[in-house]
């Protein structure tokens, strides 16, 4: 693996990218050699909950499903916060089950989530993906044992640079989500703005990934 894309929604199939496809329950893709599943805050339906859930479990068993997610809290939806709170709880306890590690989709409820890690003593990582936001929420959730991924608002803003270069080489993974951009412009743009190499960068993303996922 000379490159992890560590949240996509598209499968490239390229041979030095190792990539973990986001996948949902009903619309399971077995060709996909590494994924993660789970249920996304969008998408939530009462009547269906408990049937994804089983899918999930029963994928979270295989070797392929190397994290659950994405899955997390939503403010911006209108899908009532408890709802969400409960179907992300659910899918918090499967993780914990089965040692995998957590996807997590995040829009204004970065005190919910990190409340939630806590109350239930999460042990696995936690991954929050597309961070788009400032130093301070940036340093509170690597305080609280958090990793973040960056992609697509890093190639967008400017403003996010100094925020992604504060965050520890040990806490961080690239992704690339809906862009059309590649992983491999993500790391170009990231070897420059830690001020290290092609080479170097891919040694610490696979450094993480080990930690994380092995």
């Amino acid at each position: 693996m000379e490159f992890f894309n560590f949240h996509t929604h598209k499968f490239t199939n390229q041979t030095n990218v190792l990539e973990l496809v986001n996948q949902y329950p009903k619309e399971f893709d077995a060709s996909i050699p590494f994924y993660s599943m789970g249920i996304h805050p969008w998408y939530i339906k009462e009547e269906s909950i408990d049937f994804e859930l089983k899918i999930i479990e029963e994928k979270l068993q295989t070797e392929n499903c190397l994290a659950i997610g994405e899955c997390g809290l939503d403010k911006r939806i209108e899908l009532p916060l408890e709802l969400q709170v409960t179907v992300f709880e659910k899918q918090l306890a499967l993780a914990e089950k089965f040692k995998k590690p957590v996807v997590i989709h995040c829009v204004a409820a970065f005190q919910e989530v990190i409340a939630i890690k806590k109350k239930l003593k999460i042990s696995v990582p936690m991954i929050v993906h597309g961070f788009s936001k400032n130093n301070q929420i940036a340093e509170q959730l690597v305080k609280e044992g958090f990793y973040i991924s960056f992609g697509k608002y890093l190639l967008k803003n400017p403003d996010l640079k100094t925020v992604f270069q504060n965050i520890p080489n040990d806490r961080f993974f690239l992704e690339t989500d809906t862009i059309e951009e590649t992983i491999q412009e993500v790391y170009n743009l990231v070897s420059e703005y830690k001020s290290i190499n092609n080479k170097e960068l891919q040694e610490i993303i696979s450094s993480n990934y080990k930690r994380v996922f092995d």
